[in-house]
């Protein structure tokens, strides 16, 4: 659809995922929703060789592969006739796991029974000029989603020693799923998403953070950087209290998605543009509602902020749901695609 306006370079892709580059700015989604996909392509889009037609034709460098794994959170799944089935919501109250003989009996995911199959394809199969994003992430979100958010919250005071074995479990399968992928040499970048906060803040406190999951998000960092590939980072939500620990302890080089209701584009590009490379950030609620026009100018506006300085990776301030309207996110796109270089 839009091949003809940029040929893949993933390698500038990287570059700019490292602050290093400012020719022209990339595309970047942490997900596309199946019918969104099957609404442009005007078919399905699942086998690899889908993903890398459907990235390509739309001016992405890259596709994203995650290992396959299935850990049960007992997230509830919404029935309602008008809302995609896929629609779903984690216990407030209790969980899977509540205490040490449900944590004791239930039946852990062990690293075998991991698979890397779309990835070792996609390595078969990425066309010259494309690359490959190892991503998974989670880890806090699953210890809560398997305690429920209420009871996770209690066991922090009443139990901090459960609280640690759960991140302990959850933590070592999935920092396995990036030493895995970090093994690949065809994966030249790794993604980690996790929110970790509201739009008002934090969801619990940065001691609590430091102390539980960023030891996991640093081996995550540390394979990036012994590898010397970009390392993103994905949390929806104010991230100020914790950003020194995410580009100086764990090692972050990017930044997802840039929320606007959360934090400012202008104010993190003034405040880390030389740390950091930005990701995201057009407002998918206006991709959801606006009209074209507006969200060319949305995108233009933000193109302002970086022109010949670099460092962003255009894309939604999430990800893109099948109800986004096609013609807004093909505008956003091609605005990039179009006015994004110097």
């Amino acid at each position: 659809m839009f091949s003809h306006l940029h040929k893949p370079d993933f390698e500038h892709f990287q570059q700019t995922l490292f602050n290093r580059t400012n020719d022209y700015i990339p595309l970047i989604e942490l997900g596309i929703h199946p019918q969104m996909r099957e609404k442009i392509m005007g078919r399905p889009a699942v086998s690899v060789k889908d993903e890398i037609d459907f990235m390509r034709s739309l001016g992405y460098d890259f596709i994203k592969v995650q290992p396959g794994i299935n850990i049960d959170t007992q997230r509830s799944v919404a029935k309602n006739a008008n809302v995609a089935a896929d629609r779903s919501w984690s216990s407030e109250h209790d969980g899977v796991v509540h205490d040490w003989e449900s944590f004791e009996k239930y039946p852990w995911v062990k690293k075998a029974d991991l698979d890397y199959s779309r990835l070792e394809e996609a390595g078969k199969t990425i066309p010259d000029g494309m690359g490959i994003i190892g991503q998974y992430g989670d880890i806090y979100t699953t210890v809560w989603e398997m305690l429920g958010f209420e009871n996770f919250s209690m066991k922090i005071y009443e139990d901090p020693e459960l609280i640690t074995a759960m991140f302990e479990k959850v933590g070592e399968l999935v920092v396995s799923m990036f030493e895995a992928m970090a093994g690949m040499d065809f994966v030249k970048v790794l993604w980690y998403s996790d929110d970790l906060a509201y739009s008002s803040g934090l969801m619990v406190s940065p001691d609590f953070y430091r102390e539980n999951l960023f030891p996991y998000m640093k081996r995550i960092g540390d394979l990036a950087k012994a590898r010397n590939i970009p390392f993103i980072f994905h949390s929806d939500g104010v991230l100020y209290d914790i950003m020194d620990d995410l580009i100086n302890d764990i090692g972050i080089t990017s930044l997802h998605p840039l929320e606007p209701i959360s934090m400012d584009m202008a104010e993190l590009k003034e405040r880390y543009g030389d740390q950091l490379c930005l990701c995201g950030g057009i407002d998918v609620d206006q991709l959801c509602r606006a009209e074209p026009e507006k969200i060319r100018k949305m995108t233009r506006d933000f193109i302002e902020i970086v022109r010949g300085k670099g460092g962003w990776c255009a894309g939604s301030s999430n990800s893109i749901p099948e109800y986004v309207k096609p013609e807004n996110y093909l505008a956003m796109i091609e605005t990039v695609l179009k006015e994004g270089s110097w």
